[in-house]
């Protein structure tokens, strides 16, 4: 039986506020163009530059989403997902120290000639803890690519 998605309903909300907002961007750039005047169709071009741009981000997410969710899938099967075993204070947070070690665990394995996807998604994991979200999903493009070509 497939687990539940919890991410995925608020990712499809924000994902359909973004193309409601991407198709109000989009009318009010062609109706720009359709002016005629040679200003408006200047600024209307540039205008709908923004929803293509936005559009291949939001492309560019989901496929990461989907790999990302594939890999957590088959590291779980086999019994690799990464589990927050870290030590916290009483208020919920990491101790640094433990996530110290945890991370250069990880990133001395990552880090390795032969290192695979799977080290680099726990590396992901670890910089996840330690509060790094734009390494961590740095660490999760490179694990996507590593096993795209794998």
């Amino acid at each position: 039986m497939a687990r539940p998605r919890r991410g995925l309903v608020p990712a499809l909300a924000l994902t359909a506020l973004l193309v409601l907002y991407t198709w109000a961007v989009a009318t009010r750039g062609v109706a720009l163009v359709r002016t005629g005047d040679p200003a408006g169709i200047g600024i209307g071009a540039a205008v709908l530059v923004v929803p293509l741009v936005v559009i291949g981000l939001i492309a560019r997410e989901w496929l990461l989403a989907t790999r990302v969710q594939q890999m957590a899938d088959e590291l779980a099967e086999a019994g690799e997902l990464p589990v927050d075993t870290l030590l916290r204070s009483p208020g919920g947070r990491i101790d640094r120290a433990a996530a110290d070690e945890a991370f250069g665990t990880a990133r001395a394995a990552a880090e390795r000639d032969d290192a695979g996807w799977r080290e680099w998604y726990h590396l992901a994991f670890a910089y996840d803890a330690a509060g790094d979200r734009r390494r961590a999903r740095h660490a999760l493009r490179t694990a996507a690519a590593l096993r795209k070509t794998a």
